[in-house]
């Protein structure tokens, strides 16, 4: 039986992880549990699951949760410390870390160094301190193991294939609901739009992050730690059908990919049960009944972050960290009605602009770089410039 850590239980990836747990009793036990305000779903989580340790945001939502399960022997702790807490808990094997946001870069550190293997679903931890994390993951001999579909659709299609063979990994996008708009529709797009994602059901931040295809770039510069290609050799494709997860293209010209209905179980139970596979009750791909599958490249004016992203893996060193930053800042401004849609990139781009670029050394100059970013972005924003 293996023993999981989550972080990020309440959120779309932590629930998935849940269910599968929740349909496999004999294979898998949830030890620990850490999430951020929804203690309504956490205190459900934890009746069910009957976690070891669990962690909220904050200190009142602990004292809160802890009234409510009385009696109890549960450890229940709070913020950074929780998160760690959970993440290095003894008993746990395997850290599922779908935390959203630059948040979840402490947490999985430390749970590398804690000797756990780790199923990522946070692509920002990559992001922000990719070579720092890789190296650590190198040092400790433990496994990790891409959660999103897209990195899991390239970890299998480069299974049992030699490195020097590749000629390109091709990460597929939706395009999100903007895909077919022309440039004079984006100014006046609200929320409520870059929400309704046409394919995925995912959280705010990702579904925003998907409609500005900054998700994609964020992927791109993922791949590049994972699997340690350069960013020269990672294309992105739209995919609207999203069936294709992603591609690698052989120096002989063969092409392996991975496809499955859009449905994030299925890469998560890979990752947990990996390398065997579980069976899973979800839908049969009916590839005749789907009739067609499209490809198109990504139009780099109208999705301008994809660009920035690229930017920023070329640039290298804490520039990336800096990117990430400034997209939360904005991605958050954006739903807070603070910042236009085509904003978000503007803010990306002039604060990736003011940034004195330096070689990444440690975690502690990552999450300086990306308290920086914050700042620079949220003084953007608070001065209402026109963006």
């Amino acid at each position: 039986m293996k023993k999981l850590a989550i972080l990020g239980s309440t959120g779309s990836i932590g629930v998935s992880t849940l269910e599968i747990v929740k349909e496999f009793p004999s294979r898998y036990q949830v030890v620990a549990l850490a999430a951020g305000k929804n203690i309504d779903l956490l205190q459900q989580q934890i009746e069910v699951f009957k976690p070891q340790i669990v962690a909220v945001q904050t200190a009142e939502d602990a004292e809160k949760l802890q009234q409510r399960i009385k009696p109890s022997n549960i450890e229940i702790s709070c913020g950074i410390e929780g998160m760690i807490r959970c993440a290095t808990a003894v008993a746990a094997e395997m850290v599922v870390a779908a935390v959203v946001g630059a948040a979840g870069l402490v947490p999985t550190i430390a749970a590398i160094k804690a000797g756990k293997d780790i199923a990522l679903a946070n692509k920002e931890t990559l992001v922000t301190a990719g070579s720092l994390v890789m190296a650590e993951v190198a040092r400790q001999k433990v496994k990790l193991i891409p959660v999103d579909s897209e990195h899991s659709a390239i970890y299998q299609s480069l299974a049992g294939q030699r490195r020097e063979d590749v000629r390109r990994l091709l990460l597929t996008a939706s395009g999100g609901p903007f895909r077919q708009y022309r440039a004079d529709q984006f100014q006046n797009i609200s929320p409520a739009d870059a929400l309704a994602h046409p394919n995925w059901e995912m959280g705010k931040k990702i579904s925003i992050d998907s409609a500005t295809m900054m998700n994609k770039g964020l992927e791109v510069i993922e791949a590049r730690w994972l699997f340690d290609f350069p960013g020269e050799m990672i294309d992105v494709h739209i995919h609207p059908e999203s069936i294709v997860h992603s591609l690698v293209e052989y120096r002989d010209g063969a092409v392996l990919a991975q496809l499955g209905i859009p449905d994030m179980k299925t890469p998560i139970a890979y990752a947990l049960s990996w390398p065997e596979r579980l069976s899973l009750d979800l839908p049969h791909l009916d590839l005749c009944k789907l009739g067609q599958l499209s490809f198109s490249s990504p139009d780099l004016e109208l999705f301008p972050c994809l660009q920035l992203a690229y930017d920023a893996l070329a640039s290298g060193g804490t520039v990336p960290a800096v990117m990430n930053a400034a997209n939360e800042i904005s991605v958050e401004a954006f739903l807070n009605r603070q910042l236009s849609f085509t904003g978000i990139a503007k803010v990306i781009g002039k604060v990736m602009s003011k940034h004195q670029q330096e070689e990444l050394t440690t975690v502690d100059q990552a999450l300086r770089a990306d308290l920086w970013g914050r700042h620079e972005a949220r003084e953007l924003i608070d001065r209402g410039e026109k963006l």
